[in-house]
């Protein structure tokens, strides 16, 4: 019997392994087919349009563009990068721009996505899908900040679905590491990828009740998480007099509006404002990221571009699949 179970196991991880490496090879296939400079000849000035479009936004929103990128990821990790975090909710359907998680999404951000969009319709009719504009004009945020500039790949096609229920999928900001690293690894993306891209917090901010927790409810005898500095703390329980307190606090305050390695820093001087950042120094093979990222910028801003590139292709609908919306709030 022992003998047995012990082949039908093995049969079992055989066969979880051949599938796992199908998926992974449809999921790389799929991906192969975004690539840069999609909009060469069917819309040359898509790009262009777009970074006006964010350039003007900005001038008037100066912190618009931690929304976009958070946008982009909220995205990618909700049915993939297909931009069903933009549809409206309608017929009934609460979708996924309605979840709880996405409320703190400024509706302005959404606004300059429909702006870039109505341009490129006058310029291009038909041509560049909703989840390629949050994919570039992401890039064009980050690039704003300070961080480094980078091509997008695109070619993705948007999606007719958006549950509000989906978003379960996104990381919340109570997670340890081990819980983090499983959440990107159903993404396809390494433990290294989300220590990277938890660098998007060194820009824009946070309500209270992402981190009372670690201030009120921690079962240490001050009530205040022991990872967390103690000044610090303070801080944040002025601008938090209570758990149920609805402030908004930057997320990096050294670098409010400059994307840079100020983040990994911070954590270093347990300073990390939720609980999913400050557990990222908690193994030495990730404190050991955090370290070299905290060390060098340029390493940081290289590393950070590659990742967004592996993120903007998760679960992608290409060619014939997806449609392109011409309102990116209602499926065609």
């Amino acid at each position: 019997m022992a003998s047995c179970g012990r082949s039908t196991m093995a049969a079992f991880a055989s066969v979880a392994v051949y599938s796992c490496m199908a998926l992974c090879l449809m999921s790389t296939a799929v991906a192969a087919q975004l690539r840069v400079g999609f909009y060469s000849y069917t819309c040359p000035t898509a790009e262009t349009l777009i970074r006006q479009t964010f350039n003007d936004s900005v001038q008037q929103t100066d912190d618009i563009g931690a929304d976009l990128l958070r946008m982009h990821f909220h995205d990618c990790f909700v049915r993939g990068c297909d931009g069903s975090v933009l549809i409206a909710s309608a017929n009934g359907n609460t979708a996924e721009k309605d979840a709880e998680i996405n409320q703190t999404i400024e509706e302005e951000a959404f606004q300059v996505v429909d702006n870039a969009k109505a341009k490129l319709e006058a310029a291009c009719p038909g041509v560049v899908s909703c989840a390629d504009i949050l994919a570039f004009i992401a890039r064009d945020s980050i690039a704003h900040y300070g961080g480094g500039f980078y091509n997008v790949p695109a070619g993705r096609r948007d999606g007719r679905i958006s549950i509000a229920s989906d978003t379960s999928e996104l990381p919340g900001s109570d997670l340890r590491l081990g819980q983090l690293t499983q959440n990107f690894a159903r993404k396809g993306l390494t433990q290294a990828d989300m220590i990277t891209l938890s660098g998007a917090h060194t820009i824009g901010i946070a309500h209270c009740s992402a981190f009372a927790s670690r201030l009120y409810n921690s079962s240490s005898s001050s009530g205040v998480d022991p990872t967390l500095d103690a000044a610090y703390a303070a801080q944040l329980k002025q601008q938090c007099p209570t758990a149920g307190s609805d402030t908004e606090v930057q997320m990096d305050p050294p670098s409010e509006l400059g994307f840079d390695n100020s983040y990994y820093q911070g954590i270093l001087r347990h300073k990390g404002l939720f609980t999913s950042d400050q557990t990222l120094v908690s193994t030495p093979a990730a404190a050991a990221q955090v370290n070299l990222f905290a060390r060098n910028s340029a390493i940081f801003t290289r590393r950070f571009a590659a990742a967004m590139v592996r993120m903007g292709s998760i679960g992608v609908l290409t060619g014939s699949n997806g449609e392109i919306r011409t309102n990116c709030r209602v499926p065609n």
